[in-house]
């Protein structure tokens, strides 16, 4: 008989489907089931494992036993009228199938509830999910009497959350959510389920000359049970031990495992200088005032400065120091190498002082990303951070950073959703997991993220010009309108005024853009001669596309004589390059316009930085535009029809709507291919 039709005498084939399903359906109920009860990952993982293992000596079992009216038998004893398994196969198979249907069923609700409203970064958590110890830091009222001590209240939560974040045992929510509450309280089970978290902790402080007052109370808002409150009168030298008991209480209130690295990290007194910590406080809240505004990096860092100084050892203030001097190098405004070695002078000093801290070493991560731009190096540096620091919400989005400048869109994905995990009201990170998805071209999730942050900061005017953005790469002017209608001269945002010029650029209507960009230029304070030589460069092109050839190279020629100092002193400024090179090419050097064109891409090729350096060959591409080389300048755009990335002239990438109701393009569309791009590949 052949070995097939042994297996099918013996019933293994449906031994095996029995087996199969059945294992199926266990892991499907572990995996849906024990979270419910907070059961620990590891025993769902070894569920699984066992099922797989199991299977094998499943089959050698078949092969060998029969159950029959006797009990079990091997299968060599068993007489055919004895065999309760062949008679009883048919009614197997109704089993089998039963089971696969509820195992299938269990599958489709979990599926459904993973994609209620197809969002696709994670929502706010099921009140089920939510584990017991998880919390939130409220930001603290401040009840002095001089207003301009918020900040310390702001600093003492900052300082508590912080000390928190570092217990791998709990689940802490970053202060970039919770600021968003600063108001009295009322609905603390609401706040407690928009954050995921079954815990919130609140308090007040009140600062008189060097004396402290901390009253804290911890709540669990699922059952509003107060679990633990204090009050805390000390001097204000004594702010540390105030915060580290305070961690400490929570912790154990929450019956937090502790490390013994975690309990000294929770003991830590970064300073022994009172004035060198107020002036650190003072640098947070200044940097917190405007995520990613190059005004509120220079504010922090004189503040920093001053911490410094006053306490030359102050580790976790170098470390901040050389952050915020890291991102300002890495900012169009100020890549200089004075810039570059502040951010490596104050990283050596952090170093030399605690160079295994989480802090020291996040300064090192920044400094390897922004300064050094080595991914690779930058990511490892992450990844070890992440271990120490389990609660931090911003290495995930830094990890996410990363991904997307590699061009892995789908890792920038799953690094955001553990980042909103952690931070799920950080307007930031859903605005940054919404350009990724517009890289990508998938303007409807981006603009469910947007629509999420609008949410929590309605109205907000970047907000607001990033979904305009996406609405004219779909060619919807009429929404894009509507979402700029108050944008103006004087509007401070340079991202939202430039989506306003590109809007009446689609519309045609270039006598406004002429008139508010003459505006601009003629009337608002640039905080850079780089953001004037980018204005200036701007009103110049679209003099251009309006017609005024004389106006447009006079423009023209004092941008290029506000942007070549810049690029002679910032040669590594990729930025400053591709200005000047428009500036050029409207004054009709060609030469120097390819070459500066050229250099720009060299300065971020696409190979190493897939969402930023393509914005720079399409630079190349309106400059041949600019000088009538249309056949290349075909050839680049229909590449970048098919890369993700994000455009410097629409912020969203190229589409067959900007290519068709942009003037820029105007003298391509005589020439088929170009005409092919925009009518073939419409959306």
């Amino acid at each position: 008989m052949s070995l097939f039709a042994e297996l099918k005498r013996r019933n293994v084939f449906r031994a095996a489907a029995f087996y199969a399903a059945s294992a199926w359906l266990l892991v499907q109920i572990a995996t849906q089931v024990l979270p419910f009860f907070h059961i620990a990952e590891w025993v769902v993982r070894w569920i699984v494992v066992a099922a797989a293992i199991g299977f094998p000596f499943a089959m050698v079992f078949s092969w060998f036993y029969e159950w029959t009216t006797h009990g079990l038998q091997r299968e060599s004893e068993v007489a055919p009228n004895e065999s309760v398994t062949r008679e009883s196969s048919k009614k197997l198979d109704r089993w089998i199938i039963a089971i696969l249907v509820l195992a299938v069923v269990l599958l489709l609700t979990n599926q459904f509830a993973l994609n209620r409203d197809n969002n696709p970064v994670a929502v706010a958590p099921i009140a089920s999910t939510i584990p017991q110890k998880s919390i939130a830091v409220l930001p603290f009222e401040s009840l002095s009497e001089e207003k301009s001590n918020a900040y310390f209240a702001e600093g003492v939560q900052d300082e508590i959350l912080t000390r928190l974040a570092k217990v791998a045992d709990l689940k802490v929510i970053a202060r970039t959510s919770t600021q968003r509450f600063k108001s009295a309280p009322e609905n603390l089970p609401d706040i407690a389920k928009q954050l995921g978290v079954a815990n919130i902790l609140e308090g007040s402080v009140q600062k008189a000359g060097d004396q402290v007052r901390v009253n804290v109370q911890l709540i669990n808002a699922l059952t509003n049970a107060h679990l633990w409150a204090d009050t805390y009168d000390r001097k204000l030298t004594d702010i540390f031990g105030v915060e580290s008991e305070i961690a400490k209480s929570v912790a154990e209130s929450l019956r937090a495992k502790l490390t013994g690295g975690e309990e000294q990290a929770l003991a830590v007194k970064p300073t022994n200088s009172p004035e060198a910590y107020d002036a650190y406080l003072r640098g947070l809240a200044a940097e917190g005032q405007s995520l990613h505004s190059v005004y509120a990096f220079e504010k922090a860092i004189g503040f920093y400065e001053q911490a410094v100084q006053l306490d030359p050892a102050f580790a976790l203030a170098w470390g901040r120091l050389s952050r915020a001097d890291s991102d300002l190098y890495s900012s169009p405004n100020d890549p200089t190498g004075t810039r570059r070695d502040a951010a490596k002078r104050a990283l050596d000093m952090a170093q030399k002082l605690q160079p295994n801290s989480p802090e020291t070493l996040l300064a090192l991560a920044y400094y390897q990303l922004l300064v050094l731009r080595d991914n690779e190096l930058a990511k490892t540096t992450f990844r070890l951070v992440n271990k120490m620091l389990p609660g931090s919400s911003e290495v995930p989005a830094a990890l996410a950073r990363i991904a997307r400048r590699q061009g892995h869109w789908d890792e920038a994905i799953a690094y955001y959703e553990q980042a909103l995990l952690l931070d799920p009201r950080n307007t930031e990170s859903l605005f940054q997991a919404a350009a990724n998805y517009a890289d990508l071209r998938k303007f409807d999730a981006a603009l469910k993220l947007c629509d999420r942050a609008l949410d929590i900061l309605p109205n907000d005017p970047d907000l607001m010009a990033f979904k305009a953005g996406i609405y004219q790469s779909e060619g919807n002017l009429e929404e894009a309108a509507k979402l700029l209608r108050e944008v103006n001269a004087e509007t401070p945002s340079l991202a939202v005024f430039g989506s306003k010029i590109t809007q009446l650029t689609l519309e045609r209507n270039l006598s406004e853009a002429v008139r508010l960009l003459q505006a601009r230029v003629a009337q608002y304070h640039f905080g850079s001669e780089l953001e004037k030589g980018a204005f200036t460069t701007s009103l110049a092109f679209t003099q251009r596309l309006a017609g005024d050839s004389a106006g447009a190279k006079i423009t023209a020629e004092q941008a290029r004589k506000t942007l070549e100092p810049i690029c002679k002193n910032q040669p590594d400024n990729d930025f400053a390059a591709s200005q000047l090179s428009i500036a050029y090419a409207v004054l009709g050097d060609k030469t120097s316009a390819l070459k500066e064109a050229e250099r720009a891409i060299a300065l971020s090729p696409s190979a190493k930085y897939a969402s930023w350096g393509p914005r720079f060959e399409e630079n190349l591409a309106l400059i041949r535009t600019i000088i009538g080389e249309n056949s290349e300048a075909i050839s680049t755009l229909a590449w970048l029809m098919g890369v993700p990335y994000s455009s410097p002239l629409y912020g969203a990438p190229i589409t067959p709507a900007l290519l068709k109701l942009d003037p820029t393009w105007d003298s391509l569309r005589t020439d088929p291919a170009f005409r092919k791009l925009y009518e073939e590949k419409r959306r």
